[in-house]
């Protein structure tokens, strides 16, 4: 079965790339190859521009000797100053070179405070965008970055959204800096799985964490991970090896 972010049996773990340069993010995955790795999340928007060429993409890709990778081309890091077109051409030559599962941010063609455009015209564009990843054989991932605690109708409403705009992976990052926050951000977790009918992504920022371990236990398709903590990586992100016990000793 061809790689994918979608056919899968268990939630993926998926190792962050951060890095710069291609070698730092080659040392990388040979490592998390090594230990345990199903599949990569590489933010290019991170790697030095030099770096950002067709020849470097498929030789990262080449190095996850067949993993699933997912992508991420946003607006800052090293890509800041690019227009929004060149962000999506740039997701087609990912693709075009060997992505599985490309973001598309919510806010794309027409930025927006929640990341999730309510703009027809850009709504529109950003469909064209995804019928184009499909064609290439590509899965898409949309992503919405809302950063503070969020309802869960909206958080729905939003997923929703998400999916009607051709979306095959869904991501929501919304917030919780009390327990309350975060024991709600885990029911809605499993809400999403009850009422969504397609793989999501679910997370949340700020001062409780729980979230993003026991997500994968409550229904999201994947956790995004590192191998290990360094200048570029976040800190909320969980370790792999952390992962891998929570995974071992938790069975829901």
């Amino acid at each position: 079965m061809k790689k994918s972010f979608v056919n899968y049996n268990d939630p993926l773990f998926t190792v962050m790339l951060l890095c710069e340069k291609p070698d730092d993010a080659i040392g990388v995955i040979k490592n998390s190859n090594c230990t345990g790795a199903d599949a990569y999340g590489w933010q290019v928007e991170l790697m030095k521009r030099e770096y950002q060429t067709p020849e470097t993409f498929k030789r990262l890709f080449n190095e996850m000797n067949g993993r699933p990778c997912y992508v991420t081309n946003y607006r800052f890091g090293q890509n800041t100053g690019k227009t929004d077109e060149e962000l999506a051409e740039g997701l087609l030559t990912l693709a075009d070179c060997g992505a599985t599962l490309c973001d598309v941010m919510g806010d794309l063609y027409c930025r927006h405070p929640e990341e999730m455009t309510d703009n027809e015209e850009a709504i529109k564009k950003q469909m064209d965008l995804i019928d184009k990843l499909h064609a290439k054989g590509a899965e898409v991932i949309m992503s919405c970055h809302i950063r503070k605690f969020t309802p869960a109708e909206r958080v729905l409403e939003i997923a929703l959204e998400q999916k009607r705009r051709g979306a095959d992976v869904i991501k929501i990052v919304t917030g919780a800096d009390t327990m309350e926050q975060q024991i709600e951000n885990l029911r809605i977790t499993d809400l999403l799985k009850r009422e969504l009918g397609a793989p999501f992504l679910f997370l949340s920022v700020g001062e409780c964490s729980l979230h993003r371990r026991l997500g994968i236990n409550l229904g999201c398709c994947m956790c995004l991970c590192v191998y290990q903590h360094d200048k570029l990586s976040a800190a909320v992100q969980p370790l792999l090896s952390t992962m891998k016990t929570l995974r071992d000793c938790i069975d829901l």
